[in-house]
């Protein structure tokens, strides 16, 4: 079975790793879910509700499947990035940055949703790149070479981004569509 890597950590959006998580499985690919270390993870669930920001409630616990420092990305015909609070840390890790270079330098499919352009910004795969993530980042994804755009399913080459949560079903389908074309199941 094909397995996609899905880069997680405590306080990652819940949406945005189970969406994703069970989307490949309906799809026969084989989610694995990577984090500092292999452990159970919280998550967490943010929601708008009229304030100037989301508001942040804890999600769903789940066990992480494999340490990122174990991790080597030939084993992966995909990434996926979510976002919500976990990025903020995840994008200083030297691994998390091996890992999404790799990808890049692959032109393997890669979905980043939320917060999780921090990562690509900070492992500097961005340049010239358009990227879509949560509205309130983009000048973050600007410092790190890239041009935002408010969408809620934007494809650029191997990257497929969208805003938050709320826009997981065009996101995903646009990944979906991707992750065929470039890493097929029995291919």
């Amino acid at each position: 079975m094909s397995k996609v890597l899905i880069l997680a950590g405590d306080f990652s959006e819940t949406l945005e790793v189970f969406y994703p998580y069970e989307r490949l499985r309906e799809e026969g690919y084989e989610p694995v879910i990577a984090a500092p270390s292999k452990k159970r993870l919280q998550f967490v669930v943010h929601d708008f509700e009229g304030y100037d920001t989301f508001t942040e409630k804890l999600g769903h616990g789940w066990e992480a499947d494999i340490a990122l420092a174990d991790v080597d990305p030939t084993e992966y015909v995909a990434l996926v990035v979510p976002g919500g609070r976990a990025p903020e840390y995840l994008r200083n890790n030297p691994d998390v940055k091996r890992i999404v270079q790799h990808f890049f330098d692959a032109d393997g499919p890669v979905a980043v949703t939320c917060h999780g352009p921090l990562i690509l910004a900070q492992s500097g795969v961005l340049a010239g790149r358009t990227s879509s993530g949560f509205p309130e980042i983009s000048a973050d994804i600007e410092a790190g070479g890239g041009t935002y755009q408010n969408s809620e399913a934007l494809v650029d080459g191997n990257l497929v981004s969208a805003r938050a949560w709320n826009d997981n079903g065009p996101w995903f389908r646009e990944f979906i569509r991707l992750l065929r074309e470039r890493a097929p199941l029995n291919a």
